[in-house]
């Protein structure tokens, strides 16, 4: 068995990038954060962001599923998300309620945006 410790970005920009995503998930920037530090952790949801030279080229091999908390619906949250910087890259939302939003970062990473158990009909 193992524990996951951290799920790592690989970015330009580490403290921008921790920025949005402590915005996204609610968490903490990692006490004693500097801006210009190499790499960033986000407390809570654990992400960590770490300055690379070169530049996103491919579609991740990884990504985040994120749901809405609290009661807030996928399409609060996609609208919330935009409104951090966030862009829809492919809308694969249903007429029956089904489906997701693929989002981009950003930094250009991809993570989808899927309905919360609570939204879902019985």
């Amino acid at each position: 068995m193992i524990d996951v410790r951290y799920v790592s970005f690989d970015c330009a920009r580490p403290y921008e990038l921790a920025i949005f995503w402590s915005q996204a998930t609610g968490g903490e920037l990692h006490p004693g954060t500097v801006p210009d530090d190499e790499e960033i952790l986000v407390v809570g949801p654990n992400l960590l962001f770490t300055r690379v030279p070169e530049g996103k080229s491919v579609k991740n091999r990884l990504h985040l599923d994120v749901t809405g908390s609290g009661g807030t619906t996928r399409e609060q949250e996609v609208e919330r998300l935009t409104g951090l910087g966030a862009t829809v890259h492919e809308d694969r939302r249903n007429p029956d309620g089904t489906g997701w939003v693929v989002m981009l970062d950003p930094e250009g990473n991809e993570f989808c945006v899927c309905r919360a158990d609570y939204e879902k009909q019985p």
